[in-house]
């Protein structure tokens, strides 16, 4: 079975979770007079769910493309065979940065762990242009605190914890 229908199983699986929890556990909680209402909180992840499902199933039952290597090399397809030619240590390198992001949300505060990310990031893609990316990403991560704080009116500790 190739590569992306393995990615598509797997991806059914965790859609088949997130839908365990969003059809089952979230709406037990709800009180009774909410229970009354058309939308309920559970509404978005169901719908979530099922579109997952039916978009991993299209991708699982699709034909299968031709068995032109060239036609497979132009159309994107990932060779298992040539894997180290891809740029695996860049997308780990990403990945690493995403978990360590999270774990800096708190002690580094929004915008620092922001600002950070986004240049480690662009910093690993190769961009090399620092005057331009600190500013860029500085006013990318204030502008997304302002939206998120002030206009949506949810908390989000902008400084670190001991700053404030």
């Amino acid at each position: 079975m190739a590569l992306d229908r393995w990615i598509a199983l797997a991806f059914i699986a965790l859609c088949c979770v997130y839908g365990y929890a969003a059809f089952f556990t979230m709406d037990d909680s709800l009180p009774p007079i909410l229970r009354r209402n058309p939308i309920w909180p559970s509404t978005f992840p169901k719908m979530l769910t099922v579109a997952g499902i039916i978009v991993g199933m299209i991708v699982l039952f699709s034909p299968k493309p031709a068995a032109d290597a060239d036609k497979a090399k132009a159309d994107g397809v990932i060779d298992l065979s040539r894997l180290g030619d891809y740029h695996v240590g860049q997308a780990l390198a990403l990945i690493g940065l995403m978990v360590a992001y999270a774990f800096a949300l708190r002690p580094i505060g929004f915008l620092g762990s922001t600002v950070l990310f986004l240049v480690l990031g662009a910093v690993i893609l190769g961009e090399r242009k620092l005057h331009i990316l600190i500013p860029v990403a500085g006013i990318a991560a204030g502008s997304i605190w302002y939206l998120v704080q002030e206009v949506l009116g949810i908390f989000l500790r902008p400084w670190p914890t001991f700053l404030v």
